[in-house]
C-alpha cells in the first residue's frame, strides 16, 4: 500500500493546477451554430449589462470539458494518494467535484435565489445530486448510496457589510472591471452566438503581454437578461480548450419547490460535516505542512512567498531554504505521473524541474524554490535566472 506521508509530498506541483482549475469559474457555456443580429454594445455596456443582471431562478441541463493536459486520470490517482482511505463519505463534495476537474461532464442545475441551489453530475446510470436548501446542505451518491449532510450553510459573516465593498451601480463595477484590466488586458465585444437556443452577445479577454499561457477567455452573454451562458477559457498551447463549459437548455423560470427537498433513501449511509473538526483541521494543517513537505510550510520565516510581475505573467515565488526532494523517491504509483510532465531545466538559476499543464506551470528548482504561475515555461526560468 502506498506511503501517503511521503506521497504527499510530490503533491504539491500538480496541486497547483488543480487549484487553479477549480478556482476557474464553473460559468455554463456551450455554443450552438448560428449568429444572431443583435444592436451593437460596446465592450462597457456588456459589462454594465452583466453587472445589472437580476436573475434569481433558473434550470436546466449544461456540459463541461476540462483538458489541462495531464496524463489521463493523473488528477484522480494524486487524490487518491493524498486523501484516499481516509474513512470520509464519497458524498462529500469535496471530494466528488474534484471530477469536474478533468474530462467531460453533463450537469442538471436549479436555482430560486441565493437560499435554494441544486446541482445534479450525471454518470450513465449513477447520479450525485448537491442540493442547498436553506441552512441545509445535502449531497447524494447513488452509486455508493452514501448521503452527507451539513447543517448551517447559509449566512454572511457576522458584521459584514457588502454594500461599502461593492461598487454601487452596474456602471461603477463596469468602471472598475475595465480599471482593473489595465494596460495589460484587451476587452472587446468579439460578435454574438447562438448559446442553448438563446440569443448572446460575446465577451472577449485577452492579454497584451506575451509569456502568459491564457490565449484568450470568451464569455458568452445572454442578450436579454444579461446573465453569463458560456465559459471558454483556450490556451496559447491551442487544442481543446482547458475549460468549455456552457449550457445546452437553459430556462429562467421558477423552479418548483420540490426539487430542493430531499429525503433519505431508505438503507443509505449518512455522514454529518462537522464544521468544529473542519476548524480544527486548517488549524493543524500548517503544522502538517512544514513536516509533510520537507520545509514549504515554514513561509513566514526565510525566503517566504514573493509576488514577481504583474498582469496575466504574475508569478509566485516560495522560498523554502531547504533542497527540493528527489523525484526518485517518489511512490512508484505517481512516478510516471510525474516523468511524465515534468521537464529537466538548468540556467543560471542552476537546475530544476518544471512540472506542466496548458494553464499553470511550475518550477521547482533543486535548491527549494519554487516559481508559480499562468506563464510559460521560458517565463520561469527567466525569473529565477534573474534571481528575483
Amino acid at each position: 500500500m502506498a506511503d501517503t506521508r511521503k506521497a504527499s509530498r510530490f503533491i504539491v506541483p500538480v496541486a497547483v493546477a488543480g487549484v487553479a482549475a477549480a478556482t476557474i469559474g464553473l460559468v455554463p457555456a456551450l455554443a450552438a451554430s448560428g449568429d444572431p443580429d443583435l444592436p451593437e454594445i460596446t465592450a462597457q455596456q456588456l459589462i454594465e449589462k452583466i453587472a445589472a443582471s437580476d436573475t434569481q431562478t433558473l434550470s436546466g441541463t449544461f456540459k463541461i470539458s476540462t483538458d489541462l493536459g495531464l496524463p489521463l486520470g493523473g488528477l484522480a490517482d494524486l487524490g487518491a494518494l493524498a486523501g484516499g482511505g481516509d474513512g470520509s463519505s464519497s458524498a462529500d463534495p469535496t471530494e466528488k467535484l474534484t471530477e469536474l476537474v478533468s474530462g467531460t461532464h453533463t450537469l442538471r442545475v436549479a436555482a430560486d435565489g441565493p437560499d435554494r441551489q441544486k446541482l445534479t453530475l450525471l454518470d450513465g446510470s449513477d447520479e450525485y445530486s448537491l442540493i442547498h436548501n436553506g441552512d441545509d446542505v445535502w449531497a447524494y451518491d447513488s452509486k455508493s448510496k452514501e448521503v452527507f449532510h451539513e447543517k448551517g450553510a447559509s449566512g454572511a459573516p457576522e458584521g459584514a457589510d457588502v454594500d461599502e465593498q461593492l461598487p454601487a451601480t452596474p456602471k461603477a463595477m463596469a468602471d472598475e472591471i475595465l480599471k482593473a484590466a489595465g494596460d495589460t488586458t484587451s476587452i472587446t465585444v468579439g460578435g454574438t452566438a447562438k448559446v442553448a437556443g438563446r440569443d448572446a452577445y460575446q465577451l472577449m479577454i485577452k492579454p497584451k503581454q506575451s509569456g502568459s499561457t491564457v490565449e484568450s477567455i470568451r464569455i458568452a452573454v445572454d442578450a436579454a437578461t444579461g446573465t453569463p451562458l458560456k465559459f471558454t477559457l483556450a490556451s496559447v498551447e491551442g487544442g481543446k480548450p482547458v475549460v468549455d463549459a456552457g449550457f445546452t437548455k437553459v430556462d429562467f423560470g421558477k423552479p418548483a419547490a420540490s426539487d430542493f427537498d430531499f429525503k433519505v433513501p431508505e438503507g443509505a449511509k449518512v455522514t454529518e460535516g462537522a464544521a468544529e473538526k473542519d476548524a480544527a483541521a486548517e488549524q493543524k494543517l500548517p503544522e502538517d505542512l512544514a513536516k509533510e513537505l520537507g520545509g514549504f510550510g515554514d513561509l513566514g520565516e526565510g525566503g517566504g512567498l514573493n509576488v514577481i510581475g504583474e498582469g496575466w505573467t504574475t508569478i509566485a515565488k516560495l522560498d523554502s531554504g531547504a533542497p527540493a526532494p528527489k523525484t526518485d523517491e517518489a511512490p512508484k504509483e505517481i512516478q510516471g505521473l510525474l516523468d511524465s510532465f515534468g521537464d529537466k531545466v538548468t540556467g543560471k538559476f542552476g537546475s530544476g524541474t518544471v512540472f506542466k499543464t496548458k494553464l499553470v506551470n511550475a518550477l521547482l528548482t533543486d535548491d527549494g524554490k519554487v516559481y508559480v504561475g499562468a506563464v510559460t515555461q521560458d517565463a520561469l526560468v527567466n525569473a529565477a535566472n534573474a534571481g528575483k
